[in-house]
């Protein structure tokens, strides 16, 4: 793990294409930090207590203002898993209020202790879910000491909760997962509908970087949405006739072309079951 400015006082951290395992901590989305004069904003938490340690240590290379907010920008495991962290060093954590759904929900439950298995010793019996200290229902401007934030719910998209963070000064935009570069997306429940609206609601941002949930940060925002955006609408397109068809998934899956998409990190891991899930998701959108 590593720091890298994006201008000066905002910085990120850029987990590896990776699905989430106990080689590699689950390090495998983004996180980022802005140092203000009256402490440090983090976005995301990252998917392990360890990984949230190490990305204090690296906050401390920069600065030794104290850790001031943490703003999520979904409750997904790889980003949250390190909140108890920032918690324990008296951050104040804001998410939006559509996540305390899940917060207390048994999926939430049964993937914590299945993590607890699977990415051992990093995520472990100690590891717990932290609520946020605010909830957001709608947009929210924080300021601390003069640094603007712009956060805006664009949820229910990858998640029902999701939340970007703008930096209107610096020009930056903290994408969460509605943004992946560089390996395919995970779709998982997502209402990919409403995704692909929101990403064209962030193109009307200002904006000079982007700062995804997962991949290398971007200065072409238009440009570097298109992947995931098209990923999408492929998906929506092909699952969305043999649904209507009514052709069985696997005879779907198997006869449709994915080779713009096949030489991709994590096609192989992930493709088949955003596509099970987007199949299952167009036959409740065609009732």
């Amino acid at each position: 793990m590593q720091a890298k400015q994006v201008v000066p006082e905002v910085y990120y951290v850029q987990g590896v294409s990776e699905m989430g395992s106990s080689a590699n901590q689950n390090f495998i989305s983004n996180a980022g930090f802005v140092v203000t004069p009256a402490g440090v904003v983090v976005i995301d938490a990252l998917g392990s207590p360890e990984l949230a340690r190490r990305l204090v240590a690296e906050i401390a290379k920069v600065t030794r203002k104290p850790i001031h907010t943490v703003v999520l920008t979904h409750y997904h495991a790889d980003h949250i898993y390190g909140l108890q962290v920032f918690k324990d060093l008296g951050a104040r954590i804001v998410a939006h209020g559509a996540a305390r759904e899940y917060l207390t929900s048994d999926t939430a439950r049964l993937r914590l202790e299945s993590s607890r298995q699977e990415l051992w010793p990093w995520v472990d019996e100690k590891t717990r879910l932290v609520p946020a200290d605010e909830w957001l229902s709608g947009p929210q401007v924080l300021t601390v000491d003069g640094v603007r934030f712009d956060i805006q719910p664009v949820g229910p998209s990858h998640t029902a909760e999701d939340l970007v963070v703008y930096l209107p000064q610096q020009k930056v935009l903290f994408a969460g997962d509605l943004v992946f570069r560089n390996r395919i997306p995970f779709v998982g429940q997502a209402d990919s509908r409403h995704w692909i609206e929101a990403m064209q609601s962030l193109l009307k941002f200002d904006t000079r970087w982007v700062v995804p949930g997962h991949g290398p940060i971007s200065n072409d925002p238009k440009g570097d949405m298109t992947l995931t955006r098209d990923y999408l609408l492929y998906l929506r397109e092909v699952m969305g006739r043999a649904a209507k068809d009514m052709e069985p998934f696997e005879s779907a899956y198997a006869n449709t072309d994915w080779s713009k998409f096949a030489k991709m990190p994590l096609f192989k891991s992930a493709n088949r079951m955003n596509a099970y899930n987007t199949y299952l998701l167009m036959e409740q959108e065609a009732k």
